[in-house]
């Protein structure tokens, strides 16, 4: 259950990248958190990548250095406004991402930072369908998210972290083995530290690259 304080990061772009700062911290800085789900990816300025759910296109403007191809969608209007302001080099798109208006095979990396915890089971298994439609044969599904720390030291933070800015979705997702649901949809794991997610802060983040 969240408090007002999640709403008004949201209203708020200076507080939600307040949070935001706050919370990388534990990898390493903003910077660094960015960029954990690009890591090991070879991504030149002919890839085709879509940021999904890309908020106010604070990951977005790691991924436009990288390739002169990149969309970002959000559903969100308010955030898809912050980013045309932020990273004017991408393109937006506003609409669902259970429901993506893009053709099948048409991108080779799909990227999200911090958005699948928001989602219900339904639309968790709707979302990793879609992102699989859109990718080519091959391309990379890559995102870092929340998950059940393995340090139990980080749970307390990570509990309170959930009470003033979560609800109960992201309880439900880190209690989700999004693993066999991505196989499930038919998502292959790239080979990466013995086929396992890689985690950051005590478990509390991983980061999971599949394979279409």
């Amino acid at each position: 259950m969240a408090t007002i304080l999640r709403d008004w990061s949201y209203q708020y772009q200076w507080l939600y990248d307040g949070i935001s700062r706050l919370a990388a911290l534990t990898v390493g800085g903003e910077t660094k958190f960015r960029q954990l789900a690009l890591q090991g990816l070879t991504i030149n300025q002919n890839t085709e990548v879509l940021d999904l759910c890309c908020g106010s296109g604070q990951a977005t403007n790691f991924l436009v250095q990288h390739s002169q191809n990149v969309t970002g969608l959000d559903a969100s209007p308010l955030s898809i406004n912050r980013a045309k302001k932020n990273v004017p080099l991408a393109k937006y798109v506003e609409a669902f991402a259970e429901d993506m208006p893009f053709s099948n095979n048409q991108f080779d990396l799909v990227h999200t930072s911090a958005a699948l915890h928001e989602m219900n089971s339904e639309q968790l298994r709707q979302i990793i369908q879609e992102v699989y439609r859109v990718l080519k044969p091959g391309g990379i599904f890559t995102f870092v998210d929340f998950n059940r720390p393995t340090n139990p030291l980080f749970l307390p933070g990570l509990a309170i972290f959930f009470w003033l800015f979560e609800t109960e979705t992201c309880w439900n997702f880190i209690n989700t083995n999004i693993l066999d649901l991505l196989q499930e949809v038919g998502f292959n794991l790239v080979d990466n530290d013995s086929h396992k997610s890689l985690l950051y802060a005590g478990g509390s983040l991983q980061v999971v690259q599949v394979k279409k």
